[in-house]
Formats: structure tokens, sequence, C-alpha cells
């Protein structure tokens, strides 16, 4: 995965990654944000939750957010998404 999110699965990847890194457990990170655990599994599987939530866990884990102009996904962006969705059994 590059630096550049485009899909809420790649924002939960990413926040599981900072999360790891961190060495903070869902349930601590939780606490933190004021948040209940659901909240860090939904962000961390890419479902859908309030932006109010994911800023809370953001901040817990000292990030932020930053928007940046970008183009159309690249093809070789874009075929190797389908290949992820192939392996999934």
């Amino acid at each position: 995965m590059t630096g550049i999110i485009r899909l809420q699965d790649e924002l939960g990847d990413a926040l599981k990654a900072q999360r790891h890194a961190q060495k903070i457990s869902k349930s601590e990170l939780a606490s933190r944000a004021g948040k209940v655990r659901e909240v860090v599994s939904r962000l961390e599987l890419g479902q859908d939750t309030t932006v109010s939530s994911l800023m809370a866990v953001l901040g817990a884990m000292g990030l932020a957010l930053r928007l940046e102009k970008v183009g159309l996904p690249s093809a070789a962006e874009v075929a190797r998404r389908f290949q992820e969705d192939d392996d999934v059994p």
C-alpha cells in the first residue's frame, strides 16, 4: 500500500499498523479515545463509523488527517486492488 489512502479498508489497515507500532491494544486505544472497543474494530475493518469517532481515535494515537489533491488511481493500483479482491477466499 502507498501512503495514499483512497478506500476505507486501506484506512483501516493503516490505523491497525499505527496501533501495532505504538503497541496499544484495541481496548486501550478505545479508552484513550473515549469510545468503545467496537469503534476501533470497525475502523480497522474499514467499516462505517462516524467522523467524530475517527478523529477521536486518530487524536488518541497522536495522528491527524492531511488532505491532498490526487488524480485517479494508476492502472497498476487498480490492477493490484482487483488482484487483492480475487485473493480473498
